[in-house]
């Protein structure tokens, strides 16, 4: 894994998007649809803008996919993905299309099956990632982590440190209103992307970052799965490497 640390989110979060960027004018250049999983939260502030504003993109070719929604949260909650994706990105962009994952629906195991059929159909080549305070790679929790899971897409049920960290972002105003189940892309989904773009900020992150980088592989923290994969950039600002840092010092 590859590890790029600067001094502020912002700047982490620039030279995050400036690598997709990269990427994308690359892929554009030798693709028709160029497949992209775009993640969500605080951690991703900074990479989209930055991204967003970038000039030059092939966003006619892009098909944009997210890697998890609440279940039974309105689209319109400050708290919604997609929502959030549609005021950072798809408002912003010109994209191909963008397949949003309808965590209101009734049926929710059809909505799983035409979700997984379109991501499969366009084989996404670059993921944007963050890491959750428990080790969560998209809502992939440790208790429900699997990092031979079957299943490409899943319900999971959400713990309680996932559910205070939506809280602290202020997505929700208080504990009862953070939905308790979620749809999530699975660990082997995100792994099978060839190319993986972390954007993780903050002091909130340092225990976790550490974790990530240090600890055993193993689903007690879902993100050390990570330093398996063959291409993986992870972005930090100081104040997320804070603990890494220390740990590595003479």
């Amino acid at each position: 894994m590859i590890v790029e640390v600067y001094p502020t989110a912002r700047e982490a979060g620039q030279a995050a998007g400036s690598a997709v960027a990269r990427v994308l004018r690359e892929l554009g250049a030798q693709r028709e649809a160029v497949g992209v999983l775009f993640a969500t939260g605080a951690s991703q502030v900074e990479t989209l803008r930055a991204l967003t504003s970038a000039s030059n993109l092939p966003w006619e070719r892009v098909h944009g996919f997210h890697m998890d929604e609440y279940i039974g949260l309105d689209e319109d909650h400050p708290g919604s993905f997609r929502r959030y994706l549609r005021e950072r990105l798809t408002s912003q962009v010109s994209m191909a299309a963008f397949y949003e994952m309808d965590g209101g629906a009734a049926d929710l195991e059809w909505v799983k099956r035409e979700y997984i059929q379109a991501l499969f159909g366009i084989e996404p080549q670059i993921c944007l990632l963050g890491i959750g305070e428990n080790g969560h790679l998209a809502f992939n929790d440790p208790h429900e982590a699997d990092f031979q899971d079957p299943m490409a897409i899943k319900t999971v049920t959400l713990d309680r440190m996932c559910r205070e960290q939506q809280l602290a972002e202020g997505w929700f105003s208080r504990m009862e209103e953070v939905p308790k189940q979620a749809l999530t892309l699975t660990i082997p989904t995100l792994m099978r992307v060839p190319r993986l773009v972390l954007s993780v900020p903050g002091r909130r992150k340092a225990a976790v970052v550490l974790r990530a980088l240090r600890d055993p592989v193993s689903t007690d923290c879902p993100a050390t799965i990570l330093r398996t994969h063959p291409d993986v950039t992870l972005y930090l600002d100081e104040e997320a490497a804070s603990l890494w840092k220390k740990d590595a010092a003479p």
